[in-house]
């Protein structure tokens, strides 16, 4: 079952919370707010009442408890019947049918992206954190692949490449950040994010990714300039997918990590 963390301030202008759902598209939570949607509503509704019927949208998930959780907390924040409250329920109802819409529009939006992925024959969903979405993301941004010669000078366009700024001989390597596609850096930072990201149980995501971000923190690199070697390596990763319309394939931890360039 999912909670929203609900934040309200009372007559004296304290703030109290209390855990409802922490999602609110979520089916539960959507009944919920559909059926109830102001604290007037659930007056003479019991627990049980409460919990039979949110048992069907949660799939059993919400017990007599959790249900008597909801009604404590509603209880406690006391809130006055205000003027007009029937449209304001309304708006609340009205809010809930157009979240269940976009969220069915969205579901038919992805199979139409995962559909186009497949006719490309595209296996960008197997890096470790690509969702169809992200995957159709870095399509939209890439387009042809044959556009670039060579992976650096998709990392020039996505932004990621350093830019040599000097003369005479003397020059440094300042982060392209004004140059380049935006939404592609954009997305490539966010997938850098989940490709070292380490669960609860302190399992990495990606393994690899995250054995190399430790490594170029360790060599002194801030861990925003790791994050930033590591969109260069999905850079190249996802050139060669692209190129050659190959599946990614989790490769072994190297202690160097040597890189070689894709052309």
């Amino acid at each position: 079952m999912c909670f929203i963390l609900v934040i309200k301030e009372d007559s004296k202008g304290v703030l109290r919370q209390g855990i409802f759902f922490h999602e609110v598209e979520c089916p539960t939570a959507l009944a919920f707010y559909e059926q109830y949607p102001s604290p007037e509503c659930l007056k003479g509704v019991t627990d049980e009442d409460l919990a039979e019927f949110l048992r069907i949208p949660s799939h059993n998930t919400c017990s007599t408890k959790r249900a008597n959780e909801i009604l404590d907390l509603v209880e406690k924040d006391a809130i006055k019947v205000r003027d007009y409250q029937y449209a304001r329920d309304g708006v609340i109802q009205s809010i809930v049918r157009t979240i269940r819409f976009q969220s069915e529009e969205m579901k038919r939006i992805e199979e139409v992206e995962a559909e186009m992925l497949k006719e490309l024959s595209y296996q960008l969903e197997t890096i470790p954190g690509v969702s169809t979405v992200t995957a159709s993301a870095l399509v939209a941004q890439i387009g042809d692949i044959k556009r670039y010669k060579s992976a650096d000078k998709l990392a020039s366009f996505a932004g990621v490449a350093p830019i040599y700024q000097g003369s005479a001989g003397k020059g440094k390597n300042y982060q392209n950040k004004s140059l380049g596609n935006r939404e592609l850096y954009h997305v490539l930072y966010f997938l850098a994010i989940q490709q070292v990201h380490i669960d609860k149980k302190k399992n990495p995501r990606n393994p690899e990714m995250r054995a190399y971000f430790e490594y170029k923190t360790s060599t002194g690199k801030t861990k925003i300039q790791a994050l930033i070697c590591i969109m260069r390596r999905l850079v190249r990763i996802i050139y060669a997918m692209l190129k050659y319309k190959t599946a990614y394939e989790m490769p072994g931890i190297k202690a160097d990590f040597g890189e070689k360039r894709i052309s």
